[in-house]
């Protein structure tokens, strides 16, 4: 079975593994922590980096950071993983779900505008929303795909209305948008992940950047359980969420490879859409002038009259020996989420049904690559000419 997207562990991952069984540093405290978190920073031109256990943990993190609490909502997009909605529960929060824009597929910021504009009222220092009577805490933009969302935008919808800004960045490392790099993207925080499907993974993990010295302080403490000082003094309720030197070793290595990996993913992403998107009813992602992606998923949009479901591919793959799979399922389409509070959310549920995730490993061979072209290609043609 080809895979859909696999880690590419040909480079240094095993001589650092080494290492750290070799000098016992294997907990979250070892030098390749600070060596990855390091890394990162320059990878992303962001000035502060904490490495945690998983993107997950920290979205969890960064948002208690920025003063999410007990019954407030998270402004969020209805298309991302569960995990994001996850992390702003596991705030006690609640997201408030929104629709996407089509160019990105990411947070639609005049939708989010308009309705902090009628829906919400100021009470003293919060931003209430009038329906639910609860506090609005933060807006979450999820880069779709490794593509980042219009964040000049909701930044300044954040600013407008006093709203802190926590991007979900996770699979974003590599991308860029008009020219910055994600850790120049203005939110006040942003998190990305190195789970086994990632472009770069440390095997399960995360991190979190931003530039603002005092909040990734706060962070830092909140992900080493509050720990005040070294008489296991405790200041607040913090977590157990910091990246162990074993992972962080294994980012390291990755990391060293990241332009290759990079290049590679958007050189599988540009090979599909020269083969597919003539196709009758096949599309391309998202591939704005302003921005470039990180491609961390590559594939097509099936739909039109002249188009097989997605479906009817995926097995065609599979028959063949592709591990394909469906694109996300939204939020307010998971049994978690099924009563959260959302407006108009068109656009995610036309786009997310179209979605045909490719096998995009970075390791995929161009005879491999070739097959899954004459697979998608066989279906779609059999199809409009039944």
């Amino acid at each position: 079975m080809i895979p859909l997207a696999i880690p590419n562990l040909s480079g240094n991952e095993e001589r650092y593994l080494r290492e750290c069984v070799e000098t016992n540093f294997v907990s979250s405290v070892g030098p390749f922590v600070d060596r990855f978190e390091s890394m990162i920073a320059d990878s992303t031109w962001a000035a502060h980096v904490v490495a945690t256990c998983s993107g997950t943990a920290g979205l969890h993190a960064a948002l208690t950071a920025v003063g999410v609490g007990r019954d407030d909502l998270v402004i969020l997009p209805a298309l991302t993983f569960i995990a994001s909605a996850n992390a702003v529960s596991h705030c006690g929060a609640d997201p408030w779900l929104f629709d996407i824009e089509s160019e990105t597929w990411a947070l639609d910021a005049n939708a989010v505008r308009n309705a902090l504009a009628g829906e919400t009222e100021k009470r003293g220092d919060d931003l209430i929303h009038r329906a639910s009577g609860r506090r609005v805490a933060a807006i979450m933009p999820v880069y779709t795909l490794g593509l980042p969302a219009r964040m000049s935008e909701l930044v300044s919808v954040g600013r407008e209305f006093g709203l802190p800004v926590v991007a979900d960045a996770a699979a974003a490392i590599g991308a860029t948008a008009n020219g910055a790099r994600i850790g120049e993207l203005e939110a006040d925080l942003s998190v990305l992940s190195f789970n086994g499907n990632k472009t770069v993974t440390t095997g399960g993990g995360g991190a979190i950047i931003g530039n603002d010295e005092e909040l990734c302080s706060l962070v830092r403490h909140l992900t080493t359980t509050a720990r005040s000082g070294a008489d296991y003094t405790h200041d607040r309720v913090g977590f157990n969420y910091r990246m162990t030197n074993l992972a962080a070793a294994v980012g390291c290595a990755q990391l060293e490879r990241l332009d290759f990996y990079v290049e590679r993913k958007r050189a599988i992403a540009t090979r599909y859409n020269a083969e597919l998107t003539d196709l009758p009813g096949i599309g391309e992602f998202p591939n704005p002038a302003w921005a470039e992606s990180a491609c961390w998923f590559s594939g097509v949009t099936v739909n039109g009259p002249d188009a097989p479901s997605t479906e009817t591919v995926i097995e065609a793959l599979r028959d063949n020996e592709f591990d394909v799979r469906p694109f996300w399922k939204p939020v307010n389409m998971q049994v978690p989420y099924a009563n959260a509070i959302r407006n108009n959310l068109d656009r995610t549920e036309a786009i997310w049904r179209t979605v045909l995730v490719l096998p995009c490993s970075t390791g995929l061979s161009d005879e491999e690559q070739r097959r899954v072209v004459d697979i998608v290609s066989t279906c779609v043609k059999g199809f409009s000419t039944a």
